[in-house]
């Protein structure tokens, strides 16, 4: 219960005496504080919260009716303040977690996206090839023969083999523009 002298001070509160809230202020700010920090293991965020508690209190001084002792109103209500706000805490948490793997998600749909558009383009390219130009091509890259090889294999000089890969190549990298940067990784590893 409130004592007689505790009883008076939040009576003069209530009526808006600035110097008996000031007395209450100097009397549990510190103590508030230390009893936050020890919920919170923040002082920051912990004098934060009892600062904003005293002000919400001068605010809503005439609508309150205390029941308790001032001192344990206090400390109840820093309390809970203090486990509000770790409950907010864990919620922006959980929030920015599900925000960054639905990023990565996201990220990871618009690389497939892109590799698979990529790929279909190569492919075209390749295929819109005139037939021999693809067939010497495709023997360079997909099969990893040396121009000699090819063109024993073809029955044709090793001069032909380098002249139509060059245009091979000149065609695919002028078809492939958008993905200049893709394209000579193709090229390295196709």
């Amino acid at each position: 219960m409130n004592s007689p002298e505790e009883k008076e001070l939040f009576e003069k509160i209530k009526k808006g005496d600035e110097k008996a809230f000031e007395s209450l202020f100097h009397q549990y700010y510190a103590y508030l504080c230390l009893y936050a920090t020890k919920i919170l293991q923040d002082d920051v965020s912990a004098e934060e919260i009892v600062q904003n508690f005293f002000v919400k209190l001068w605010e809503k001084r005439e609508e309150l009716f205390i029941e308790t002792s001032i001192k344990s109103y206090l400390f109840r209500s820093v309390k809970n303040l203090c486990l509000n706000s770790i409950e907010h805490n864990k919620i922006k948490q959980k929030h920015a977690r599900i925000t960054i793997a639905e990023g990565k998600a996201t990220e990871n749909l618009d690389d497939n996206y892109f590799e698979v558009d990529l790929a279909r383009k190569i492919g075209e390219s390749i295929d819109s090839l005139p037939e021999k130009r693809k067939e010497i091509f495709r023997l360079s890259r997909e099969e990893g023969l040396k121009y000699r090889e090819i063109a024993q294999k073809l029955n044709i000089s090793i001069k032909t083999v380098e002249t139509q890969m060059g245009l091979a190549i000149k065609t695919l990298r002028e078809k492939l523009k958008d993905y200049n940067t893709f394209f000579t990784l193709f090229l390295h590893f196709y």
